[in-house]
């Protein structure tokens, strides 16, 4: 539609995938599993529910009359009786047994955990399709000497490939979180209206182990371990905060990556992605902004202001419950997740496509390696006789000097001129330049690729499947 406000997540950003997790149909679908599970259990443990009235539910499952619930809502401003009533339309000999002992947050509580859950799995698997694509950048470029930078001025070398262990590291601490998150995910069960569960009590009779059992019987249905030991109407949104936090430490990790890649394009050295007839700038035709990159900035931002909403919302539960985390979390929650997905679509052909400038790369150590080994110079010089004390006043005046010529003058770094050219050093030019090669001032970082690899990421991969993962790239 055209005439009305759409959400760009739907739009333009966010996977099919994910927006079917939160889509109505899952929600309502859910909310119906829901109550079958209830009327399942409660007939298990002898309440007077017939085969009939459960058949009738399940073969309704599926088919949401939509118009029936909207209708009824717009008359009594319930969204989840209205859905009852629509759902007895349908089932008229189950009618009476739907939502029976429940209260709302049977269904929409149990419903969120339960979409949050598939939403979590799906955001580790693209998680996996972004470490898996910077593991294969690794490997490849784990020996290709590149300058590195503390406070983005020129530090000591490291390689290409060991700048993407930094990214990589980061993203595995990320999945780390998530199963965490998800090994301690529980439903919120049959709790009742305050979560003392009076109302199941009453319905079996005072019998406490059967309202037990039915808590049980709920979470297995669904494949949780169990129910939240204890809840108020609503299950504590504690929860939420933890999980909008674990988004929003996705978020940061995608955000680390693509600071550095806008950094690194702006340089020349690598550069995200550019299709054939994509068009960089409205005004100036040469341009190749790092717009993907710029993205994944963007909605990591969003995704970790967003993140502290969920946390002001557990602050302020009154009690048992107030209603007013109602409508925050009925936009927070989907939309953390949609931004997220958002952001690691991009991440994902970001990564699987990155270009590695290597001959701008060198260029650029050629310009600053002279300063980062006038120590080896230096110690090489003592050995041949100079005295270190006068050989470290004199590089440091040539040092001075080269780096004025550079600065002042945008001149070429002649420090290597300069100390060929005094005969305290005693270093002829090949002398000098066999100290040139960026290899010898990358330390360990070959080897800390390689047992990154072996020892963080494959164990992280080893079960990754991309069969069923259908990353569409980017949208317009």
């Amino acid at each position: 539609m055209t005439d009305r406000y759409e959400s760009p997540f739907s739009q333009r950003w966010a996977s099919e995938e994910m927006l079917g997790i939160f889509s109505d149909d899952t929600k309502f679908r859910t909310w119906r599993k829901l109550w079958i599970a209830l009327a399942k259990g409660e007939k298990a443990l002898g309440l007077n529910i017939t085969d009939e009235q459960i058949a009738e539910l399940e073969a309704n499952r599926d088919d949401i009359n939509y118009a029936d619930a909207a209708e009824r809502e717009k008359a009594i401003r319930h969204d989840v009786m209205a859905h009852v009533y629509a759902y007895g339309l349908q089932c008229p000999n189950a009618k009476g047994i739907i939502h029976l002992g429940a209260t709302s947050c049977y269904v929409c509580d149990n419903t969120d955990i339960i979409l949050v859950r598939e939403a979590l799995l799906l955001v580790k698997k693209k998680l996996l399709a972004v470490i898996s694509n910077l593991a294969d950048f690794a490997q490849r470029y784990k020996a290709l000497p590149t300058l590195g930078f503390t406070h983005f001025q020129p530090a000591q070398l490291t390689t290409v490939g060991k700048r993407a262990t930094l990214w990589l590291a980061d993203f595995i601490k990320d999945v780390s979180e998530i199963d965490y998150r998800l090994s301690c995910l529980k439903l919120r069960g049959a709790k009742g209206t305050t979560g003392s569960q009076a109302s199941f009590l009453e319905l079996f009779d005072g019998d406490g182990k059967k309202v037990a059992a039915l808590d049980a019987d709920i979470a297995r249905a669904f494949g949780f371990a169990g129910t939240e030991a204890v809840t108020g109407q609503t299950y504590s949104r504690k929860i939420d905060a933890q999980i909008a936090a674990t988004l929003a430490g996705v978020a940061a990790s995608a955000s680390k990556f693509a600071t550095d890649m806008r950094l690194l394009q702006s340089m020349k050295e690598l550069e995200e992605p550019f299709e054939k007839s994509q068009v960089g700038s409205s005004a100036m035709p040469y341009k190749r902004n790092p717009m993907r990159s710029e993205r994944v900035c963007s909605l990591a931002r969003y995704v970790t202001v967003t993140s502290q909403n969920a946390f002001q919302t557990a602050s302020v539960q009154w009690l048992e419950r107030t209603l007013d985390d109602s409508a925050n979390r009925r936009v927070i929650i989907p939309e953390l997740f949609l931004a997220v997905d958002a952001i690691l679509e991009i991440c994902a052909n970001v990564s699987g496509g990155i270009v590695v400038y290597d001959k701008v790369i060198r260029a650029h150590i050629d310009n600053e390696l002279p300063f980062m080994a006038s120590e080896n110079i230096m110690m090489n010089a003592v050995k041949a006789g100079g005295d270190r004390q006068v050989l470290h006043e004199k590089i440091r005046e040539c040092a001075m000097e080269a780096g004025k010529r550079v600065k002042e003058q945008g001149l070429d770094n002649d420090l290597l001129s300069r100390i060929e050219a005094d005969p305290a050093f005693g270093l002829d030019r090949e002398a000098i330049d066999s100290l040139m090669d960026p290899s010898l001032y990358i330390g360990r970082c070959v080897e800390q690729v390689e047992e990154m690899l072996e020892n963080e990421v494959k164990p992280v991969l080893a079960d990754f499947d991309t069969k069923g993962l259908h990353l569409s790239g980017l949208k317009v």
